[in-house]
């Protein structure tokens, strides 16, 4: 068996040949790593999930409100039409204040993006 040669972290050519097996290793990582398309549509899925809970979630504490009270006071269906309305009404709201925030945000992240360019 031949001797074997180690490399001397003191010479210049080892560290050239270094920095390209660096080169080489981050492109095969950039060539595997997936698109970042799939988080993005990840991410406006829960959006949309998360609006759709906010207004069944309205609804549903409207209903039950407006139920309890018309039980209590034995008047069936007014409180129930009324607090059903109420209910849409402010998961409508938040629903628009989330689609609000979706949209500041979007606005900040493409003027970080401008900037950098």
């Amino acid at each position: 068996m031949g001797a074997r040669r180690v490399s001397d972290p003191q010479n210049p050519s080892d560290d050239a040949r270094l920095k390209v097996l660096e080169a080489r290793i981050a492109a095969a990582k950039a060539a595997t790593e997936p698109t970042p398309h799939m988080k993005k549509d990840y991410s406006q899925a829960q959006v949309a999930w998360r609006m759709v809970i906010e207004l069944v979630a309205g609804l549903v504490i409207g209903f039950g409100i407006g139920y309890g009270l018309d039980i209590l006071f034995g008047t069936m269906p007014i409180f129930l039409v009324l607090f059903i309305g109420f209910g849409l009404a402010a998961g409508v709201k938040t629903m628009l204040r989330s689609a609000n925030e979706v949209q500041e945000r979007r606005l900040a992240q493409d003027a970080a993006e401008k900037r950098d360019d």
